[in-house]
C-alpha cells in the first residue's frame, strides 16, 4: 500500500461497467470485493458506481453486493445476424447513440479517477464516454480471443488487461504496449475449498476417485448425455458429482434411477451446486466441464485435471480457441466435434482414471496456466493507474485524451 498515496486511496472514485453474462460479471465483482478489502486496511473504501443495462446479471449482482448501480440504454451489434436478428442489429443502431448520452452524462456527473470496463457491449459507451473526457480505462479481457466490445476499447483504453499470454497476438500492434497479463480474477472462495467437506456434503468415499461433472449453472445437454453413455463403465472405478442443470435434471435422475444397485450410491446428482462448489473442485481429482472463461481460469488456477467438452455456439468460438490452447500444451484433453462421443469421453477419463501420474502431469501443466493471483493484480493496476490520474489535474487529463 507504500506506492499510493493516502490522499489518492481517500478519493478512489470508480465507475465500474461490463456484463450481460457471468463471464464478464464476475470478474468485475470480484475485482471489486478485492479493492474493498485492499481499501479497508488502509482504512477507507472506494466509491463504486456500477454502470450496465437494467435486465442484465450486472444489476442483480451489483444490488446483492452493495454496489451502486445505474442502467443504460445500449445495443448489441451481432457479428453474424440471421435474418431475425439482422432486423434487431438495425433497432439496436438506434439505441447506441442514446446510450452514448447516457454514459456522457453519468461519466460527467460522477467525475471518476478511474474506470474499469470487463466487457460486453454495455462498457463500450461508459469506455468511450471515458476517454472523451480524459478519465483513464482499464480494460479486461477474459476471454484468449477479445470479443467484439474490447477489439473497439483496445484502440482507446489506458491500460489493457489480459488473461492469457497468446491475447497479444490479437490485439493491434499500437495497443500492444499497453497491455499487461494479469489472469482473470477468480473469487476467493473457489480458492479456499474443503476437500473433507465436501466428501461430508455428499457422502462420498475419501479412498475413491471423484470427478466432478458440470455443464455450467444451467446444465448442458450434450454433456449430460455423454456422460449418461458411459455410466456404467466409469463407476466401478470412480464416484461422480454431476450438475445437470434444471432443464436436464428429470432426464439424468431418470439415468440414475436405472443404474445397478452396486454403481448407484457412486453418482451423485444435482441441478445446482450452491456453496459446495468450491469443496467439490478441491476435491476433485478429474473434473469434465465447458470451457467458458471462468471455468478455466478456476481450473487451471486450481491445478485440476480436466476434459474440456467447449459449447459449439459460444460467441467467436471463443470456448473452442481456449480449449484448444490449453489441449495443446497439455494441460487439459478437449473433446469438440466430431471427437466429442461418449466413447472418446470415456476413453479420456479411463486413461486419467488408470494413469495417476499423467493426471497429476496435467494437473501440474494446468497450474502453470493458471493465474490464482489475478484479482490481486487487476487491483494493484487500478490502484497504480488511479495514482497517476489522481496526481492530474481535470485539465490535464483532458489534453493528454485529446
Amino acid at each position: 500500500m507504500s506506492l499510493y498515496s493516502a490522499q489518492h486511496l481517500r478519493r478512489l472514485r470508480m465507475i465500474v461497467t461490463g456484463g450481460g453474462t457471468g463471464g464478464h460479471t464476475y470478474p468485475a465483482l470480484t475485482t471489486i470485493t478485492t479493492l474493498r478489502a485492499r481499501l479497508a486496511d488502509a482504512g477507507t473504501e472506494p466509491e463504486l458506481l456500477w454502470v450496465g443495462v437494467p435486465n442484465g446479471l450486472e444489476a442483480k449482482v451489483a444490488v446483492r453486493n452493495n454496489v451502486p448501480f445505474r442502467a443504460v440504454i445500449t445495443g448489441k451489434l451481432r457479428r453474424t445476424p440471421n435474418p431475425r436478428e439482422l432486423a434487431r442489429n438495425i433497432v439496436d443502431a438506434f439505441r447506441i447513440p442514446i446510450g452514448f448520452l447516457q454514459a456522457m452524462l453519468i461519466v460527467a456527473r460522477t467525475r471518476p479517477v478511474v474506470v474499469l470496463s470487463t466487457g460486453g457491449y454495455v462498457s463500450v459507451p461508459i469506455g468511450l464516454a471515458a476517454r472523451v473526457f480524459g478519465v483513464p480505462c482499464l480494460m479486461h479481457e477474459q476471454t484468449l480471443s477479445l470479443g467484439l466490445a474490447n477489439r473497439i476499447l483496445a484502440r482507446v483504453a489506458t491500460r489493457i488487461l489480459l488473461s492469457h499470454e497468446a491475447s497479444l497476438e490479437h490485439l493491434p500492434p499500437r495497443a500492444r504496449k499497453r497491455a499487461v497479463v494479469t489472469g482473470n480474477p477468480v473469487r476467493p472462495e473457489v480458492l479456499a475449498g474443503n476437500p473433507g467437506k465436501a466428501f461430508a456434503a455428499y457422502g462420498l468415499d475419501p479412498g475413491l476417485p471423484l470427478i466432478l461433472v458440470t455443464g455450467g449453472a444451467g446444465g448442458a445437454q450434450q454433456v449430460n448425455r455423454m456422460l449418461a453413455g458411459v455410466l456404467t463403465d466409469i463407476l466401478p472405478h470412480c464416484q461422480i458429482v454431476h450438475q445437470c442443470g434444471s432443464f436436464g435434471l428429470a432426464e439424468v435422475q431418470q439415468v440414475a434411477a436405472a443404474l445397478p444397485p452396486q454403481l448407484a450410491d457412486r453418482y451423485r446428482v444435482a441441478d445446482f451446486i450452491h456453496e459446495e462448489m468450491p469443496d467439490l473442485l478441491a476435491a476433485a481429482d478429474i473434473v469434465i466441464a465447458r470451457s467458458g472463461a471462468g471455468t478455466v481460469a478456476e481450473l487451471t488456477a486450481l491445478g485440476k485435471a480436466a476434459i474440456l467438452i467447449p459449447y459449439p455456439h459460444s460467441a467467436g468460438g471463443e470456448q473452442r480457441v481456449t480449449a484448444r490452447h490449453l489441449a495443446e500444451a497439455g494441460a487439459v484433453a478437449m473433446l469438440d466435434g466430431p471427437t466429442a462421443t461418449p466413447e472418446n469421453l470415456r476413453h479420456e477419463i479411463m486413461t486419467l482414471l488408470s494413469d495417476p501420474q499423467h493426471r497429476a502431469t496435467m494437473a501440474h501443466t494446468a497450474a502453470g496456466q493458471g493465474r490464482p493471483d489475478a484479482a490481486d493484480r487487476v487491483v494493484a493496476e487500478i490502484l497504480a493507474i488511479a495514482a497517476r490520474s489522481g496526481s492530474r489535474s481535470p485539465t490535464q487529463s483532458r489534453r493528454n485524451a485529446s
